[in-house]
């Protein structure tokens, strides 16, 4: 084959994978055409979305792959006449394979794919991802014996064995072929270097979610022990320029980071920034390899990773600095790509918009519009994900309260800095349940020219006190640790409707936050504090709206008092307790958005049940009360 002149047209198998979608957008945004090969038409429209929430403004065209079928993409190589280069990412990161399953899955794809583009007029390349423990093969031994093959498959592991076998098989259809090839080697892939996206949740990060959420005993291995990393948008940018370098033609690459730490320190560093707790103990691989994996909950194919064995990287950082690609910052990175994934709960929370902040110097966690003024601050024992819903609905942020959720900090003493820092630049709209309703007036009483209106949700300090039992720390702290969410459900809400959506909340109370939440409970009894949050809420004089449940009412005595001022609206939700956005969050949505849509919420019978108290305003109830108000 020889260079052709003329535009550049990239085609992109596993164009849906993490690396793939980061790769077609490096290559639109260097100015190349792009065809995203993806398994269905579904996934197309999801990396199509993807590419356009991160910026890209110009199209990619998208065909379907089947590795399956006797043409991999309909209309063969005929029906791509102006393809320049194929970047092939599609393959199967997975432990736990058959030797079948991974043959088919790695060293099957790559067969088909090189029959294809032996049949295109233009190609100039194939960048193939192959991997830094698997490079390097001799395409020599192409074909391999059944002995040698059985024998790799039972050495290394399907996963990576099935790695091996593809880069030399590889190497050899494409030598045998004449096509111009370009394989590169990455280590780990983590998120992207500035913002830590990553869907990638096997490997490293499966191990940094077990120092999460508590359940590692002991580090695994010492000094020597080298698990490098490379950034995904790094990885992306070599690949797109290789692809169109003479001198890269022939070539493979290690892609990783020299400066990567030790395994241990690497998790001690991303342990710390978590808020993990980090074990002192650190255990040899040798000791974990012989160990039981029912202990180690180390899946065996993940152990050969962990070595003191380095790489040839010279020739990609040489590469990488004659077109300008600078490796970023690992710890930096490392710190970025966990804050991801602790964001979005490893895989569990799924939904856009979560996001670490720093507040006031506070780690703290918050999802929904970025920089909205309407602000959620969630109450006990839940935490800011049982609010996603209704911050959706109305535009507005859910902050974990410090100490609580997945924020850091310790708790009340906290709010001082906390409060302004987490107000934003315009006057805010606070949103405060429960406990959250303390933060609320606080913040209005102190910053009263920063807060334009309050709106608190079942606030305890105008509620009856809670029992004796709720104040006793130590028994609540053990009752919140050991809880399910099955039960939580029933607790707060009387069904077993609501486990779902508790299953986060019962995930920060196992891991860390039932101590902080039985110490804001007993705070709660308090008649002093209760007594000063009343004091506080009287001296605000814009808007307070208060909304209840009427399974959970204001104190009979406090009604009158709060109905003599004049900027406070009090409102009940038929069938509600002390959590209306579990049980009844479409209508707080409908009161949330403000007056009118209340206004005009209220004149459809279909949409809301509610009661309206307060100086001016005409009381109301829904005529279908009996089907609207049932309780959830």
């Amino acid at each position: 084959m020889t260079a052709h002149e003329g535009p550049r047209h990239a085609l992109v198998f596993g164009a849906s994978g993490m690396v793939g979608r980061h790769l077609v957008l490096a290559l639109a945004q260097a100015g190349a055409n792009v065809t995203a090969a993806v398994r269905t038409i579904e996934s197309g429209e999801r990396v199509k979305q993807w590419l356009r929430q991160h910026g890209l403004t110009r199209s990619i065209s998208m065909t379907i792959v089947d590795f399956d079928a006797p043409e991999i993409v309909a209309g063969g190589p005929a029906a791509f006449p102006y393809i320049t280069e194929i970047h092939n990412c599609a393959g199967s990161y997975r432990f736990g394979m058959t030797a079948q399953e991974a043959r088919s899955a790695n060293v099957g794809i790559v067969e088909k794919l090189m029959d294809f583009a032996e049949d295109l007029p233009k190609l100039q390349r194939v960048v193939h991802v192959s991997g830094y423990r698997v490079g390097g093969q001799d395409p020599t031994t192409v074909p391999w014996s059944e002995d040698h093959r059985t024998a790799a498959y039972k050495e290394l592991g399907a996963y990576e064995a099935s790695k091996v076998e593809s880069d030399a098989i590889f190497q050899a259809q494409a030598l045998e072929l004449g096509i111009p090839w370009t394989i590169v080697n990455p280590s780990s892939v983590i998120g992207d270097s500035v913002t830590g996206e990553s869907d990638q949740l096997i490997g490293l990060a499966s191990t940094i979610e077990q120092l999460w959420d508590g359940t590692v005993s002991a580090l695994p291995g010492n000094e020597t022990t080298f698990l490098p990393v490379v950034t995904v948008d790094y990885l992306a940018a070599f690949m797109a320029a290789a692809a169109v370098d003479p001198t890269a033609a022939g070539k493979a690459y290690w892609i990783l980071d020299d400066a990567t730490p030790p395994l241990a320190d690497l998790l001690t560093h991303v342990g710390r920034h978590l808020g993990a707790k980090v074990p002192r103990l650190r255990m040899p691989v040798a000791v974990i390899k012989r160990l039981p994996q029912r202990i180690t909950k180390a899946d065996p194919e993940t152990l050969t990773f962990m070595s003191a064995d380095r790489y040839p990287t010279q020739s990609a950082v040489e590469f990488a600095d004659n077109h300008g690609i600078l490796m970023p910052d690992v710890l930096v990175s490392l710190k970025r790509w966990a804050d991801y994934l602790a964001a979005h709960r490893f895989g569990a929370g799924n939904a856009d918009g979560r996001r670490f902040v720093d507040a006031g110097g506070l780690r703290t966690f918050e999802l929904g519009l970025p920089g909205s003024n309407r602000v959620i601050l969630p109450g006990l024992p839940v935490n800011a994900d049982t609010w996603a819903e209704v911050a959706s609905g109305i535009g507005a942020r859910a902050v974990d309260l410090p100490g609580l959720g997945l924020s850091g900090g310790t708790g009340v003493q906290d709010w001082e800095q906390w409060l302004p820092a987490i107000l934003g630049g315009e006057p805010a709209d606070l949103i405060g349940h429960s406990i959250g309703a303390a933060a609320a007036v606080v913040a209005a009483d102190r910053f009263p020219e920063r807060v334009k209106s309050l709106t608190l949700i079942a606030p305890f300090f105008l509620q009856a006190r809670m029992g004796a039992s709720a104040r006793l720390q130590p028994l609540v702290r053990t009752y919140l640790r050991h809880t399910s969410p099955l039960r939580l459900s029933r607790q707060l809400t009387g069904t077993d409707a609501n486990s779902d959506a508790l299953k986060s909340s019962v995930a920060d109370l196992k891991r860390s936050c039932a101590k902080g939440v039985a110490a804001h409970l007993a705070l709660a009894g308090s008649k002093q504090w209760r007594a000063e949050l009343r004091e506080s809420l009287a001296r605000f004089s814009g808007p307070v709206r208060i909304i209840t449940g009427s399974d959970d009412p204001i104190a009979p005595g406090t009604v009158g008092q709060l109905e003599s001022h004049p900027n406070v609206e009090l409102i009940s939700v038929p069938g509600a307790g002390h959590h209306p956005q579990l049980t009844h969050g479409d209508t707080l949505v409908d009161l949330l958005k403000g007056p009118l849509a209340r206004r005009q919420a209220q004149s459809s019978s279909a949409h809301t049940d509610t009661r309206i108290h307060g100086p001016g305003v005409t009381a109301g109830r829904s005529t279908n009360h009996a089907s609207a108000t049932g309780r959830r």
